[in-house]
Protein backbone atom coordinates (compact mmCIF):
# COMPACT_ATOMS: atom_id res chain seq x y z
CA UNK A 1 0.00 0.00 0.00
CA UNK A 2 0.99 3.45 -0.68
CA UNK A 3 1.24 6.36 2.10
CA UNK A 4 1.50 8.97 -0.51
CA UNK A 5 -0.13 9.76 -3.91
CA UNK A 6 1.22 9.77 -7.07
CA UNK A 7 0.13 13.02 -8.22
CA UNK A 8 0.96 16.26 -6.75
CA UNK A 9 -1.88 18.53 -5.26
CA UNK A 10 -2.63 21.82 -4.07
CA UNK A 11 -4.78 23.38 -1.64
CA UNK A 12 -7.28 25.99 -2.74
CA UNK A 13 -8.81 28.21 -0.63
CA UNK A 14 -10.52 31.45 -1.27
CA UNK A 15 -8.48 31.84 -4.76
CA UNK A 16 -4.66 31.38 -2.58
CA UNK A 17 -3.49 28.54 -4.07
CA UNK A 18 -0.65 27.31 -1.19
CA UNK A 19 2.95 25.55 -2.44
CA UNK A 20 2.70 22.24 -3.74
CA UNK A 21 3.38 19.46 -1.80
CA UNK A 22 2.60 15.69 -1.26
CA UNK A 23 -0.55 14.58 0.83
CA UNK A 24 -0.46 11.74 3.20
CA UNK A 25 -4.45 10.62 2.72
CA UNK A 26 -5.19 11.42 5.78
CA UNK A 27 -4.82 15.00 4.49
CA UNK A 28 -6.36 14.52 1.81
CA UNK A 29 -9.93 13.64 2.88
CA UNK A 30 -10.15 16.74 5.35
CA UNK A 31 -13.01 18.78 3.24
CA UNK A 32 -12.07 22.14 3.41
CA UNK A 33 -8.97 21.45 1.18
CA UNK A 34 -10.15 20.60 -3.11
CA UNK A 35 -7.60 18.39 -4.95
CA UNK A 36 -6.23 20.26 -7.74
CA UNK A 37 -4.13 18.35 -10.50
CA UNK A 38 -1.81 20.06 -11.91
CA UNK A 39 -0.10 18.73 -16.00
CA UNK A 40 3.10 18.98 -17.35
CA UNK A 41 3.47 21.00 -20.57
CA UNK A 42 4.14 19.23 -23.73
CA UNK A 43 7.80 19.89 -25.65
CA UNK A 44 8.17 19.06 -29.03
CA UNK A 45 11.60 17.77 -29.77
CA UNK A 46 13.20 18.87 -32.78
CA UNK A 47 14.88 16.15 -34.25
CA UNK A 48 18.15 17.64 -35.23
CA UNK A 49 18.69 17.88 -31.79
CA UNK A 50 17.87 14.52 -30.95
CA UNK A 51 20.28 13.36 -33.36
CA UNK A 52 23.30 15.69 -31.95
CA UNK A 53 22.53 14.29 -28.67
CA UNK A 54 22.56 10.37 -29.90
CA UNK A 55 25.86 11.35 -31.78
CA UNK A 56 27.73 12.68 -28.17
CA UNK A 57 26.47 9.61 -26.55
CA UNK A 58 28.48 7.43 -29.60
CA UNK A 59 31.34 9.66 -29.13
CA UNK A 60 31.38 9.42 -25.03
CA UNK A 61 31.68 5.54 -25.29
CA UNK A 62 34.44 3.92 -23.20
CA UNK A 63 36.69 1.74 -25.36
CA UNK A 64 36.16 -1.64 -24.58
CA UNK A 65 39.29 -4.25 -23.24
CA UNK A 66 39.69 -7.62 -22.66
CA UNK A 67 40.94 -9.07 -19.24
CA UNK A 68 42.81 -12.43 -20.71
CA UNK A 69 43.78 -15.68 -18.47
CA UNK A 70 46.94 -17.50 -19.50
CA UNK A 71 47.67 -21.03 -19.18
CA UNK A 72 50.12 -22.35 -16.40
CA UNK A 73 50.88 -25.94 -15.59
CA UNK A 74 50.55 -25.18 -11.85
CA UNK A 75 47.12 -24.61 -11.58
CA UNK A 76 43.74 -27.38 -11.81
CA UNK A 77 40.56 -26.88 -13.49
CA UNK A 78 38.94 -27.00 -10.22
CA UNK A 79 41.26 -23.90 -9.39
CA UNK A 80 40.00 -21.96 -12.39
CA UNK A 81 36.64 -23.29 -12.17
CA UNK A 82 36.11 -21.85 -8.11
CA UNK A 83 38.19 -18.66 -9.58
CA UNK A 84 36.17 -17.82 -12.10
CA UNK A 85 32.71 -18.41 -9.99
CA UNK A 86 34.00 -16.49 -7.19
CA UNK A 87 35.63 -13.29 -9.17
CA UNK A 88 33.12 -13.07 -12.45
CA UNK A 89 29.96 -14.87 -11.45
CA UNK A 90 30.35 -17.65 -13.82
CA UNK A 91 28.48 -20.69 -13.75
CA UNK A 92 30.53 -24.08 -13.82
CA UNK A 93 29.66 -25.12 -17.17
CA UNK A 94 30.95 -21.77 -18.21
CA UNK A 95 33.86 -21.90 -15.97
CA UNK A 96 35.02 -25.59 -17.30
CA UNK A 97 34.64 -24.33 -20.82
CA UNK A 98 37.31 -20.75 -19.99
CA UNK A 99 39.71 -23.28 -18.04
CA UNK A 100 39.23 -25.60 -21.31
CA UNK A 101 40.00 -22.79 -23.63
CA UNK A 102 43.32 -21.42 -21.31
CA UNK A 103 44.50 -25.46 -21.54
CA UNK A 104 43.91 -26.06 -24.93
CA UNK A 105 44.74 -22.33 -26.62
CA UNK A 106 46.93 -21.00 -23.83
CA UNK A 107 44.56 -18.04 -22.94
CA UNK A 108 41.18 -17.13 -23.00
CA UNK A 109 38.87 -14.26 -22.67
CA UNK A 110 36.90 -13.78 -19.37
CA UNK A 111 35.71 -10.41 -19.78
CA UNK A 112 35.02 -7.57 -22.30
CA UNK A 113 34.64 -4.20 -20.05
CA UNK A 114 36.20 -0.72 -19.61
CA UNK A 115 39.50 -0.05 -18.81
CA UNK A 116 39.09 0.48 -15.25
CA UNK A 117 37.00 -2.42 -14.33
CA UNK A 118 39.52 -4.88 -16.61
CA UNK A 119 42.22 -3.29 -14.26
CA UNK A 120 39.94 -4.36 -11.45
CA UNK A 121 39.67 -7.42 -12.67
CA UNK A 122 43.19 -8.36 -13.45
CA UNK A 123 44.14 -7.48 -10.07
CA UNK A 124 41.81 -9.41 -8.27
CA UNK A 125 42.99 -12.49 -10.54
CA UNK A 126 46.74 -11.65 -9.20
CA UNK A 127 45.45 -11.41 -6.00
CA UNK A 128 43.20 -14.51 -5.63
CA UNK A 129 46.57 -16.92 -4.38
CA UNK A 130 47.80 -20.17 -4.97
CA UNK A 131 46.11 -23.63 -5.88
CA UNK A 132 46.07 -25.70 -2.76
CA UNK A 133 45.66 -28.76 -4.50
CA UNK A 134 48.92 -28.91 -6.49
CA UNK A 135 51.85 -29.13 -4.65
CA UNK A 136 54.40 -27.00 -6.70
CA UNK A 137 51.74 -23.63 -7.25
CA UNK A 138 53.94 -20.95 -6.57
CA UNK A 139 50.95 -18.24 -6.95
CA UNK A 140 47.93 -17.27 -8.94
CA UNK A 141 47.38 -17.45 -12.30
CA UNK A 142 48.76 -14.50 -14.90
CA UNK A 143 46.25 -11.88 -16.22
CA UNK A 144 46.15 -9.09 -18.88
CA UNK A 145 44.27 -6.51 -20.56
CA UNK A 146 44.52 -5.88 -24.18
CA UNK A 147 42.45 -3.28 -26.01
CA UNK A 148 39.69 -4.94 -28.03
CA UNK A 149 40.39 -4.32 -31.62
Amino acid sequence: MHNRYNIVLSTVLDHDVAPRRWLTPRESSVSKKVAVAVAEPEYEIDEQVETTRDERRARKRQPRYNVILWDSDDHSYDYVIRMLRELFGFGVERGFLVAEKVHLSGRAICLTTTMEHAELKRDQIHAYGKDILIGPCLGSMQSTIEPVD
